[in-house]
């Protein structure tokens, strides 16, 4: 009795083509499927659902979110990676977002033309944050210098690095120095800002 193959070829035929023995194709053939193949059949019937609820648009990443943090199945990306390829299943394949370099755009008005000197005092300030490791953790600083004197007018300490550090610095520096014309707060090196006391 002949055995054909699936594409209508004896499977003599097909063994003496491909120089395998009819014994070793019986044995792949009678073998029953391995713990990793079973795996992999039971995750192409979940991954298929799950795309198919997606509407087709879900790729590896949230499919593997999905399986992991929604049926608390765990597997790897790359695992989910072969199993959709082997299926043929793909997400939606989005637009790359270019890079835009914007390092030549004004993004503010250089009020002091590049020339970080003052006249007077209270007509130039300049703030910083540092950062200070201590047992209990990070402590952020921010100082503002009056740069005619190169004194501290304004500091806060915080344990977070946040807007209220910056601003409860300037409240100080206001408070100590009560300016009475417009003040130019620089807050970096390079961000230039206009800084309205009356």
């Amino acid at each position: 009795m002949a055995f054909l193959t699936g594409q209508g070829i004896s499977a003599k035929t097909a063994c003496r083509v491909l120089r395998v023995t009819e014994r070793g194709w019986r044995a792949w053939r009678d073998r029953p499927m391995s713990q990793r193949a079973i795996r992999h059949a039971m995750l192409a019937g979940t991954i298929a659902n799950i795309h198919r609820a997606s509407r087709g648009c879900y790729g590896v990443r949230r499919i593997h979110a999905e399986l992991v943090h929604g049926l608390g199945i765990e597997v790897g990306r790359d695992q989910v990676a072969t199993v959709m390829a082997r299926a043929g299943i793909r997400g939606l394949t989005g637009t790359r977002k270019r890079y835009v370099n914007r390092e030549h755009l004004l993004t503010t008005e250089d009020l002091v033309d590049r020339n970080f000197t003052a006249s007077r005092p209270n007509q130039l300030w300049w703030a910083d944050i540092t950062e200070h490791p201590t047992r209990e953790g990070k402590v952020y600083c921010c100082a503002v210098i009056d740069v005619f004197s190169r004194k501290i007018v304004g500091w806060a300490i915080d344990m977070r690095q946040t807007t209220s550090l910056v601003l409860n610095a300037l409240d100080m520096a206001i408070e100590a120095r009560r300016p009475v014309d417009t003040v130019v707060h620089l807050r970096s090196r390079h961000a230039i800002h206009r800084l309205g006391i009356y």
